[in-house]
């Protein structure tokens, strides 16, 4: 009796830990078609760009292999794990390696500081929880930081992913306006410069046509020709005759 109830206090334990304590971030757990559970890797969130990807990649890597890397007899733990046995230099190993391989490598996706501050509040716990011999390591590989701050990129990401696709799609429906109003500038400029056209070619027709009939007009006759035979007249005119005296009674000499 005693051992049933040691059994299922373990399994009621085991259980409520394995809900607490966050799953790996690179593989989840899937059933064939036999029923089987099969470990496979987990897909990247859609909408995300390139450089989002491969930061999320790797630190899913990185996570994983520091928190849940190592399986022996059943059990999973990582490196953090073996790590921290060290008394004193194993913490700040680990808190050394939970910064510079995933929280730093997490920042160059340009999350926010309230994202940064959860990570290295979480590195803090685990470096806290550590500092306790023995306990403290059971923690550590309960804990699994990493693997909480590989998530809380993950979810971040997420809604970044989801806000680039809802971008697309707004540009994609007002892509077909944008098209037709060019359309139309088009056709009113096309319109426009034909009108323009037309209006050239009736303007030099009409100029043609002017030119013609100037062409076809009589020609005057010239006036410079009377103007020089009376300009010539009006000088003969005008000068005294040097033979004819004039008297003041109007007689001749």
């Amino acid at each position: 009796m005693s051992n049933f109830a040691i059994n299922a206090g373990k399994k009621i334990l085991k259980g409520k830990a394995e809900k607490r304590a966050p799953l790996s971030p690179l593989y989840e757990i899937r059933e064939d078609e036999r029923g089987r559970e099969r470990r496979h890797k987990r897909e990247l969130p859609p909408g995300l760009s390139k450089r989002d990807q491969k930061i999320l990649q790797s630190v899913r890597k990185r996570a994983h292999y520091l928190d849940r890397g190592i399986s022996l007899c059943g059990m999973r733990f990582g490196w953090t794990f073996i790590i921290g046995i060290i008394p004193g230099a194993g913490d700040v190993a680990d808190a050394i390696l939970a910064y510079t391989l995933v929280t730093r490598k997490a920042r160059q996706a340009d999350i926010p500081d309230s994202l940064v501050r959860e990570m290295l509040m979480n590195n803090a716990l685990s470096v806290a929880g550590g500092v306790v011999p023995i306990a403290g390591d059971i923690w550590v590989a309960y804990f699994r930081t990493n693997s909480r701050n590989a998530f809380a990129l993950e979810k971040y990401l997420v809604k970044r992913g989801e806000q680039n696709l809802e971008a697309e799609r707004r540009a994609q429906l007002a892509a077909p306006g944008e098209q037709a109003n060019g359309t139309a500038v088009e056709k009113k400029s096309s319109s426009g410069s034909r009108w323009f056209s037309r209006k050239s070619s009736k303007s030099s027709k009409s100029q043609g046509k002017e030119k013609a009939v100037e062409t076809k007009r009589p020609t005057a006759p010239s006036v410079v020709q009377e103007g020089s035979r009376g300009s010539r007249f009006v000088e003969n005119w005008a000068e005294p005759n040097p033979k004819v005296d004039w008297e003041p009674n109007g007689a001749q000499t």
